[in-house]
């Protein structure tokens, strides 16, 4: 009977600590995935919701045609029709086998990009941006008489306009050689002389942070989902016919799945980065090293694991709902020296309230932010102690920050609400002759 009393309190309490261990909080969780290096990333902030290695540069391979897709559609039409280059015609496979001197739009190619990610296609796309941003007789001369060098440094304009972009986005440690994603090194000549090899390589934060502005940020965008979610697009040109199929598998795995682009070289392994939007949620997933043949597959896991890891613990909360929003009726007036006022001998304080948002480093200035259940808002203010006259209205005079985990997520400004002068002669005789006159 005691043995039998001892196996069900050992019982009770075996149930009793599976319980709580699944109802520990999330912060700390640790996901089994198969990528080397992986983010979970709120589109709308950039802010990294899980991370394994995310800041490890690596190979992307084919994943590099979400920027050459973005900067296309931003640099030039669809509609525009281009010459096929011996160069472009050389690519290795996967390609759609464009021959030197043919001639293709713009839009029929970006499909053959972005669904069977050609590599021919992304050098003829490539070399008709970049071509643009060389000398005027190379800028007109036609793309088919292209030696290869020519083509190469078409190629390299394009890949300065890719850096470009990366740097705007706040991406360091991203470096582009190839628009294709093709496995590439170069040898950069520093202004002191000195040399530095570069790579092609990003990191997965970074690699989220370019899909999220090609959703989110950019002019192009609503362009860039309707490529890359296109199921299958066939065209004609040069007398032969084409088919291209959408390999992104995951667009029919997760409801409220929204883009993505695979990739694979023998270096990088398998990659991939895609998006998912749901509930006014959107969530960027970018792998990196995800397995080598043959294990194409588990891009798919750990891009649903990621994904369903998001949905499950992280939901919107706006900066400017009541108990978090920052009063600013307890702002007290500041002291203004040297400030005017409407009576000689009195001082001067400046009333001040709440201006405009503004962006700072790390601060995209939100409107609200996906967060877990335990995460806390914080809201900080600075204010100046005192002023010096003239202050003119709207001068920036403090600011209110939004954090979370010590992050500044929105910044509003806190601006004087009038103008004052300061004391000079005029306007001290002016109040003597009102004082005396009074009297």
């Amino acid at each position: 009977m005691k043995m039998r009393m001892n196996k069900i309190i050992r019982s009770f309490f075996c149930i009793c600590f599976l319980l709580l261990s699944l109802v520990q909080p999330v912060q700390g969780a640790e996901m089994e995935l198969y990528a080397t290096g992986a983010v979970l990333m709120d589109a709308d902030s950039g802010r990294v919701l899980y991370g394994k290695n995310e800041d490890a540069v690596m190979a992307m391979a084919s994943t590099t045609k979400i920027m050459t897709c973005i900067l296309v559609l931003e640099n030039v039409s669809q509609d525009d029709v281009l010459t096929v280059s011996a160069y472009a015609a050389s690519m290795p496979k996967v390609k759609l086998y464009i021959q030197k001197g043919e001639q293709y739009t713009v839009r029929d190619l970006l499909r053959s990009l972005m669904l069977e990610s050609h590599n021919d296609s992304a050098v003829a796309l490539a070399e008709y941006v970049g071509k643009q941003f060389l000398s005027r007789e190379l800028g007109e001369k036609d793309t088919a008489d292209y030696t290869a060098e020519e083509s190469r440094m078409a190629m390299a304009a394009f890949a300065a306009l890719m850096n470009r972009k990366a740097a705007e986005l706040g991406c360091t440690d991203t470096w582009f050689i190839t628009p294709n994603g093709l496995d590439a090194t170069e040898v950069i000549v520093q202004e002191d002389g000195s040399t530095v090899q570069k790579e092609h390589c990003t990191t997965a934060r970074e690699l989220a942070r370019i899909l999220s502005y090609c959703i989110r940020e950019s002019s192009c965008r609503d362009a860039f989902l309707e490529i890359t979610r296109t199921g299958n697009y066939s065209f004609s040109a040069n007398g032969r016919s084409f088919s291209c199929t959408n390999h992104n598998a995951f667009l029919n795995m997760m409801e409220g799945a929204l883009t993505g682009k695979t990739g694979f070289t023998n270096k990088a392994g398998y990659c991939y980065v895609g998006a998912l939007e749901r509930d006014g949620r959107t969530f960027v997933v970018a792998l990196l090293a995800c397995g080598w043949p043959n294990n194409k597959t588990y891009k798919w896991s750990d891009t649903r694991k990621l994904m369903q890891y998001g949905l499950d613990h992280y939901f919107y909360r706006s900066f400017t709902e009541e108990g978090i929003a920052f009063d600013a009726e307890g702002l007290a007036p500041i002291p203004v020296a040297n400030g005017q006022t409407k009576r000689l001998g009195t001082d001067a304080y400046m009333k001040v309230r709440l201006g405009e948002t503004q962006n700072g480093e790390g601060c995209r200035c939100l409107e609200g932010l996906l967060m877990r259940e335990d995460e806390k808002i914080s809201v900080k203010y600075t204010v100046a102690e005192s002023l010096t006259a003239p202050v003119e209205e709207n001068t920036p005079v403090g600011s209110v920050d939004y954090l979370v985990n010590d992050t500044v997520y929105r910044r509003e400004m806190i601006v004087a609400a009038e103008q004052i002068e300061a004391v000079e002669p005029k306007w001290c005789v002016q109040q003597i002759l009102v004082r005396f006159l009074l009297l």
